[in-house]
């Protein structure tokens, strides 16, 4: 598809200042296929031609024309963006999208998050990386009609014809140096009666904003402590609470505490109360509230998985799991099974939310990606009306899908109703960890039948714990899900039929997904099925190319089925001297992955030598280091190279993570893990010293690509290769160090009281 200069539909909004808005619901979804010819080609899987993105983009179309920009009486141009930033930028990059078609500096626009806003039903959910895609057309028509607007209404008074102005500053000027103010101007733009109006877009050679560097508009704030999150706003009277929780996961109370009044009397405690799974204890400080926690005496029922631990899991999964089905075929059968463990779906930023309720009314504040399912939520624990409920949206400390549910909005509007006051209420680190929701533990099985000098089929078959989906994204789903092959899918089936795909000409390609709940808290982390399901693949690539006695760079080139793929995996290979002489005990590893619009490789260096591997380091998990990272990505139309190679970095680290160290123990029905200092995400001894991302500037896919996930999967797979030829190991399990024994030094907090006392002795070890 391509996105050339012809016209879109606005409206002058009837207003007393000038308010804009787009109307793209008629425009095309997606583009075809680009099938190449392979020996033994496989027929388009559904997320080559229609994807998880599309889906979404889709059902925002109906309420786009919802979405306004604004030019203020002081001159600034204003927009609420329906979605939330967690740190990926958002905020800054459709500042800089309104910039380009107003011809106007970004930090001339004030982009703030909008409240939820019911009446825009799918448009105000952030999650698989989809924002800047799928908002990207209507926040610019909206912005390039204000523009328009704005040079009308000085062409009349100014009496110049209207392609002679420009704009200059946040004024309209004409060729004779008369100028007049944006918000002058905004007054007399304005409509009293709702008018269309047609545009004509920038074409991408003329961009002079957009395709160049800018760093975040907070990240001063950021930086020097002034940023507010949720956690740092100071409603009235909503002092902090903190839920008891179960050693068990999900467990719950077994009647109340026995020993409630004296808490209740402890200093600054103002309340105790039970609610769903836990009881509340709100105080002055946080430092009280966590003390009257732990105070409490309380018998627990067992929670959902007692008694179980990881390998009970797995064999329930492994009972599971659909059967490969292409029949007998000539060649040699090549067969895997990769365990991935359970992963902390933790944000950085712990969970937090606040809510007040005054005279029948109700205010919450939260960092919600689904902020509309958020405010539902809410009213119903709250016994209101929907429409009673106003829904501040936060800005995050991060994501990476843990927003998309709303379990701290429900516990917060469950503790202010039973308590009767205002609430700040924030989840401890431990029960974060612990009790919050977590990457499922799945199982990927593949099959590959291989002749002489082709693959004849390949079989991906993954069997996890049900992946919970909240309630918004949910909506998005259910409203696509007619979209899908056989158009009666589930929601979790309908996400992986959109989101898993094998881009390699293999013959008969088949995938297929099941999954089973046992009572986990789940949730979409992070590129959700892309990591597993991709490392699957790469490995099992791997070996099919030594199977054929070819490399796998040179495997991967001939048998993918995309030019556009087939280019980052030659530039990576070239950029990273695929190929070149090292020590034994390291190697290469290379990973391909293709979604959200993007093409990705990656190829890892890795040392798995003893003197590496045997380093000593206090409590750590070393084990083999990443030396050197090249990231090549293809993001289609690129908006911000600063932002998005800061998106890379952190996916990259992510899959290293998901790769090597950072895997949860279920052990007898509570997970082993409490807290970031006691798991084994990617500590500094652990990332590499040199990470290379190489962005393609000159994409030849007319729209931008989602950021935010895009380079975990490739960068996982890369990993476990590397590991492999490194080490002559061949992985079972993902993080491969899953089994390895806790380091010496290993902390495991005990689960009764359920928050670990504060560690006091930090300054013995920073010097």
């Amino acid at each position: 598809m391509t996105v050339g200069r012809r016209k879109f539909l606005g409206y002058l909004v009837a207003a007393p200042t000038l308010v804009v808005v787009a109307d793209i619901g008629r425009q095309a979804a997606w583009g075809g296929a680009q099938a190449s010819a392979a020996a033994l080609p496989s027929p388009p899987q559904t997320p080559e031609v229609y994807e998880f993105v599309d889906a979404y983009r889709d059902a925002c179309r109906p309420t786009n024309p919802l979405l306004a920009v604004e030019v203020k009486e002081d001159g600034r141009v204003a927009f609420a963006l329906p979605r939330s930033d967690n740190g990926q930028g958002i905020i800054t990059s459709f500042a800089m999208v309104i910039a380009e078609e107003m011809g106007i500096d970004p930090s001339d626009v004030d982009v703030t998050l909008a409240d939820a806003r019911p009446e825009l039903m799918f448009n105000q959910l952030t999650g698989g990386s989809s924002s800047t895609y799928s908002l990207y057309t209507p926040v610019r028509v909206a912005a390039a009609i204000a523009k328009g607007a704005l040079l009308d209404a000085a062409a009349a008074q100014l009496g110049q014809e209207k392609r002679l102005l420009e704009t200059a500053g946040l004024t309209i000027v004409d060729t004779a140096g008369r100028a007049i103010p944006f918000g002058e101007l905004s007054r007399l733009a304005a409509v009293p009666v709702t008018t269309a109006a047609e545009v004509v877009l920038k074409d991408r050679e003329e961009f002079t904003v957009l395709g160049k560097s800018r760093g975040k508009s907070d990240a001063l704030a950021m930086v020097t402590g002034a940023k507010k999150f949720a956690m740092d706003l100071m409603p009235e009277d909503a002092l902090p609470t903190v839920i008891c929780r179960a050693p068990d996961l999900n467990g719950f109370p077994d009647g109340g505490p026995s020993n409630l009044d004296e808490v209740r009397n402890m200093p600054g405690i103002t309340d105790v109360a039970p609610i769903g799974n836990g009881i509340a204890v709100r105080a002055r400080t946080f430092g009280q509230a966590i003390d009257g926690v732990n105070a409490l005496q309380v018998n627990w029922n067992p929670g959902t998985v007692a008694g179980q631990s990881d390998e009970d899991i797995v064999e329930g999964l492994r009972r599971a799991e659909l059967p490969l089905v292409t029949p007998p075929i000539p060649g040699k059968t090549l067969e895997q099974e990769l365990v991935h463990f359970s992963r902390n779906g933790s944000a950085l930023e712990t969970n937090c939310a606040i809510v007040s309720v005054k005279d029948g009314k109700a205010e919450v504040w939260a960092p919600a990606k689904s902020p509309i399912s958020g405010q539902k939520i809410a009213a119903e624990k709250l016994g209101l009306a929907q429409n009673d409920v106003t829904f501040h949206v936060i800005p995050g400390g991060g994501s990476f899908g843990r927003r998309l549910f709303n379990d701290n909005i429900q516990e917060a509007a469950e503790a202010a109703k039973a308590i009767g006051k205002p609430v700040k209420l924030m989840w401890d680190r431990a029960n974060d960890c612990r009790q919050g929701r977590v990457k499922p533990l799945c199982v990927t099985r593949v099959r590959a039948v291989v002749t002489d000098d082709a693959v004849a089929s390949f079989e991906l078959r993954y069997s996890g714990v049900n992946m919970e989906v909240d309630e918004g994204l949910t909506d998005v789903l259910t409203s696509q899900l007619i979209k899908a092959p056989g158009g009666n899918l589930g929601v979790s089936e309908t996400f992986w039929e959109i989101s898993v795909h094998t881009p390699y000409n293999f013959g008969v390609n088949t995938r297929a997904m099941v999954e089973t709940n046992y009572g986990f808290n789940t949730g979409s982390t992070r590129n959700v099925y892309g990591p597993d399901t991709c490392t699957a693949r790469e490995l099992m690539i791997d070996r099919i190319a030594e199977r054929l006695s070819k490399d796998p760079v040179d495997f991967r080139t001939e048998f993918v089925k995309t030019d556009r793929l087939r280019k980052v995996i030659e530039r990576a290979a070239n950029e990273a001297d695929w190929g070149k002489s090292m020590p034994e005990g390291t190697a290469q590893g290379i990973g391909v992955h293709q979604e959200y619009k993007c093409a990705t490789a990656c190829v890892v260096e890795i040392d798995a030598r003893p003197e590496t591997v045997n380093r000593n380091i206090r409590s750590a998990r070393t084990g083999p280091r990443v030396t050197k990272v090249t990231f090549v990505v293809d993001p289609g139309l690129l908006l911000n190279p600063l932002g998005f190679e800061a998106q890379v970095q952190g996916g990259i680290n992510d899959g290293i993570a998901n790769a090597m160290t950072a895997g949860l123990h279920l052990v007898d029905g509570s997970f082993v893990e409490a807290s970031w200092d006691n798991y084994f995400y990617t500590r500094q001894w652990n990332t590499p010293p040199e990470v290379n991302v190489i962005l393609i500037e000159d994409s030849e896919y007319p729209e931008p690509g989602g950021a935010g996930e895009v380079s975990v999967a490739a960068t996982m797979s890369a990993v476990v290769n590397a590991f492999r030829r490194a080490t002559g190991i061949e992985p079972e399990y993902t993080p491969v160090l899953h089994k390895e024994p806790f380091p010496e030094g290993f902390t495991q907090y005990p689960t009764s009281p359920p928050i670990p006392a504060s560690p006091t002795n930090g300054l013995e070890f920073t010097f």
